[in-house]
């Protein structure tokens, strides 16, 4: 392989890691400024009141993005797999 493959492979696991990863992140991300801004609203000033929805609201994400996930990391290791056979 050459550099120039190398790096194409590099960049699209990364872009990979991006689409399957962003979901679950922006779900944390809206959980947590939902539940700020209700803490901020009733003066509760709990630190560990985040954590519970945020962790649930995250597992149910990735319980439904599951089939996708799973295809964009297995269509990303059949590019690999086939540029590996194709030596190159």
């Amino acid at each position: 392989m050459t550099g120039a493959q190398v790096l194409d492979v590099a960049q699209d696991g990364i872009w990979t890691l991006i689409y399957v990863s962003s979901p679950l992140m922006i779900v944390g991300l809206v959980v947590g400024v939902v539940i700020a801004l209700f803490q901020a609203l009733t003066q509760i000033q709990e630190m560990t009141l985040v954590f519970v929805p945020k962790i649930l609201a995250i597992f149910i994400t990735m319980i439904l993005l599951l089939p996708f996930m799973g295809s964009m990391m297995g269509g990303y290791m059949n590019r690999v797999a086939d540029l590996i056979i194709s030596g190159g």
